[in-house]
């Protein structure tokens, strides 16, 4: 893991700035668009009378779809190009937002949350894939996960910058009538609204200033790779299963979002009880704010500490795991809101830490040609581990408590800890 070249950013080419500039831009503007909604789905969801089961099992759904579509689109985009399959994730992330604003009841909003859920597997390992062969061509020797903390920096500050407009949103359009929305279901909707004025935006970025090299791109192409679907899941799961680290560090990741995936959920209903109903969406949009901001300062932190630890990112991980046990029980032990804050937002920062160190293990032993399918590999399992957390603990939450369910989930965290351990003394080896 110590092969590449650490260079500061200032002396890196000017290619390889711009490109992390550009990349850095897209991060923000695409995550701020998300930000908007996520900062009052569970809010709209229990404005429309559903409870915490409910919310966990639209939210399965969600895990469910993008699972099951991972490692199809994952392997399209390998085939005709990063760029088209990243914009037709956009579309289907527009068409999931509109139903979601017209819906009132389960089912209609469990076709929205598919339609989410397909939006995610489109985008995975598109222009992510992109930015890392670009920097391998711009920047070729460099070590790759300051660059990419970076870029998770930018993103998590979108996310941030866009949960505040969310939560302040519905109580600038409301006036002085919640009861009278100005648009959708709930007086939550016009943040939906928003968000699909946000990703027009987004559209218009990736077409004009997003390039690739360029793949034949037509009907034959499309059949082709189609027709190549099973071969290409069937190469990536080999690759990771019979790759060593790749196996442990999906086993890792898959075992983290299962434990901490119901706190990234649940937790605005734990807060709305804390909160006058005035005021709630306000705080959980600050509040979700702070927690991306919070991300996003572990993400700009997770270099620094990966030197400190001699660039051990399998240390760096298991290390981060551990405080996330300590974070995760205290966090279900809180009773009041400053305690809650303060313990929910360290969560958070550990949270940031963990996603480079992570990310530059897969791109080490990540072919190019392949890669974007096992960045897919890496999302479905991720899925898999949310949905199971958010089907098994968020039932657990519903009869026994939130707080009960989030203690279960750390025993989740504990074996994803040993798995880091013995990932990274097979590292060491």
């Amino acid at each position: 893991m110590v092969s590449d070249t650490y260079v500061p950013f200032a002396k890196l080419p000017v290619s390889a700035r711009r490109h992390v500039y550009l990349f850095q831009g897209h991060q923000f503007l695409d995550r701020f668009a998300m930000g908007v909604i996520v900062a009052v789905t569970a809010l709209a969801l229990q404005g429309r009378g559903l409870d915490v089961a409910q919310i966990g099992a639209l939210f399965a759904i969600y895990a469910a779809v993008a699972m099951i579509a991972e490692l199809p689109f994952g392997g399209l985009a390998d085939g005709v190009g990063r760029k088209p399959v990243f914009l037709i994730a956009t579309v289907a992330s527009l068409m999931a937002y509109t139903v979601f604003i017209i819906s009132g009841a389960f089912w209609p909003l469990a076709a929205s949350f598919g339609l989410v859920g397909l939006g995610r597997a489109l985008r995975s390992g598109t222009l992510d894939a992109w930015y890392v062969e670009e920097l391998h061509v711009r920047a070729p020797g460099v070590e790759i996960q300051p660059l990419l903390a970076r870029a998770q920096t930018a993103n998590f500050i979108g996310l941030g910058c866009g949960a505040i407009m969310g939560g302040f949103l519905p109580g600038l359009a409301s006036g002085n009538d919640p009861s009278a929305p100005l648009i959708g279901r709930t007086v939550y909707d016009v943040s939906y609204a928003a968000g699909i004025l946000l990703t027009l935006g987004v559209i218009v970025y990736t077409v004009f200033l997003v390039r690739e090299p360029a793949r034949p791109m037509n009907a034959a192409v499309v059949l082709r790779e189609i027709r190549a679907v099973p071969r290409t899941i069937g190469d990536g799961a080999r690759l990771a299963i019979s790759h060593h680290a790749l196996f442990l560090l999906l086993a890792i990741l898959t075992l983290m979002l299962f434990a901490t995936n119901p706190v990234e959920v649940l937790w605005p209903t734990v807060v709305q009880t804390m909160l006058d109903p005035e005021r709630a969406a306000a705080i959980v949009g600050l509040l979700t704010a702070g927690y991306f901001l919070a991300i996003a300062a572990g993400a700009s932190l997770a270099g620094p500490v990966g030197r400190l630890l001699r660039r051990r990112h399998a240390v760096t991980l298991a290390a981060v795991l551990a405080a996330l046990i300590l974070c995760q029980i205290t966090l279900a032990l809180q009773a009041s809101l400053l305690g809650f804050i303060v313990v929910f937002l360290i969560f958070s920062v550990l949270l940031g830490i963990s996603e480079s160190p992570a990310a530059s293990i897969l791109h080490a032993h990540a072919p190019d040609n392949r890669r974007s399918t096992i960045l897919s590999v890496q999302s479905l399992l991720k899925q898999l581990g949310a949905m199971m957390g958010l089907l098994v603990l968020g039932a657990v939450g519903e009869t026994q408590g939130v707080g009960v369910a989030w203690i279960a989930g750390a025993l989740g965290l504990a074996v994803a800890a040993a798995l880091a351990v013995l990932l990274a003394r097979q590292m060491r080896r």
